[in-house]
């Protein structure tokens, strides 16, 4: 088990943020920092995961063979494709035993979902290749395309490193001033996360998280940049407080340039989660100090992310249920909360309890 660090504190941080802004109106969703930044925890989630991939290419397989490495890093792919999958299968079953159970048919319509009780055959075809996806369950299908792709930015980085960033550039610009996203199917309509724009947050991580280049670039600078990110976020943070959103009508093309657009990660929303990042690197060894249990909670949840996302994702729909049926109030949005925070808890808990059985069989007993 590793020790708490700045990379899984953040991922933590990330995943009860997720939670709590997965649960509209939730009174408790005003104090998430997407209140007073252009960009969110999604962001932040990417980044991350591009960041731990970069640790685990240049530790664990680092030595591995390119065929060794595509098989390792396919197979974690696969992992995280079949957790959406399940997650996504059992929350389409939550609606419909709460469509039942409530006598509430307009359930089967949340989320996206009526399709899958309209026109199953193709739906169900849909979710397997990923082209259907339910609202709050949109964030895995680009991580699977992300980690799908993971050999391909591993073997540019080993062959080529100096290609890696302007091509991931090049591919995001052409998206951004195209407007090309990957289709959705059978309702038709575009990915919510476009992996052709969320692919270079997701190498800045990447590049970041080394040594060398872009990463050893920026710590040696990390003063200088903290000074250029403050005035950034302090400029987002005001735009974010006046709910301000380009027109855009008004907007000159290339439209989506100057939006604040999630769907294709504008450069605004871009821009600011890189000062944000820039900030606050470098802070967990205060935090740690100061908030000890704090970061060693917010770690675990980091080190078993796809567990806790998974389980979180599921607890978040049955939140919104439990909200539509009984109301949001103050009190029940705090037991919502507390009851996210422990059963995430208990998930990354159990998550660690079965990695060290499986790492430390018991041993049998001699046969007499």
């Amino acid at each position: 088990m590793r020790a708490p660090n700045e990379i899984d504190f953040w991922r933590g941080f990330a995943l009860l943020t997720i939670f709590v802004n997965h649960v509209p109106g939730l009174y408790f969703e005003r104090f998430t920092y997407r209140n007073v930044s252009l960009s969110d925890s999604a962001e932040l989630f990417v980044f991350l995961a591009g960041w731990a991939m970069r640790k685990l290419i240049d530790g664990p397989v680092a030595s591995l063979s390119a065929g060794a490495l595509v098989f390792r890093l396919e197979s974690r792919a696969l992992h995280v494709y079949v957790a959406q999958t399940v997650i996504t299968e059992i929350a389409i079953a939550l609606l419909a035993a709460s469509a039942l159970l409530f006598d509430a048919p307009f359930l089967l319509d949340w989320h996206n979902a009526s399709a899958v009780f309209n026109d199953p055959v193709r739906a169900h075809v849909g979710l397997v290749l990923l082209t259907h996806q339910l609202g709050y369950f949109n964030i895995l299908p680009l991580y699977v395309v992300l980690v799908f792709a993971a050999p391909l930015i591993a073997l540019t980085h080993r062959f080529a490193p100096q290609l890696l960033l302007p091509i991931s550039f090049t591919i995001y610009a052409f998206a951004l001033i195209t407007g090309v996203n990957l289709p959705t199917w059978p309702v038709e309509g575009t990915w919510f996360f476009n992996p052709l724009c969320w692919q270079l947050i997701y190498c800045l991580g990447f590049a970041l998280g080394g040594k060398d280049g872009l990463g050893a670039f920026a710590r040696r600078h990390r003063r200088v940049l903290w000074f250029v990110a403050l005035p950034i976020i302090l400029v987002g943070a005001v735009v974010a407080l006046m709910n301000f959103s380009p027109n855009p009508i008004a907007a000159p093309a290339p439209k989506l340039v100057f939006m604040f657009d999630k769907t294709f990660l504008s450069p605004a929303r871009l821009i600011h989660s890189l000062a944000l990042t820039a900030f606050f690197a470098g802070s967990f060894v205060t935090i740690r100090q100061a908030l000890p249990l704090l970061a060693k909670y917010l770690s675990m949840l980091g080190r078993n992310s796809l567990n806790v996302f998974c389980a979180a994702s599921l607890l978040s729909l049955i939140c919104q249920i439990f909200r539509f049926v009984y109301g949001g109030h103050i009190a029940t949005d705090a037991l919502i909360v507390i009851l996210g925070v422990s059963v995430m808890g208990v998930v990354a808990w159990a998550s660690e309890w079965r990695g060290r059985l499986s790492a430390n069989p018991p041993k049998r007993a001699p046969s007499p």
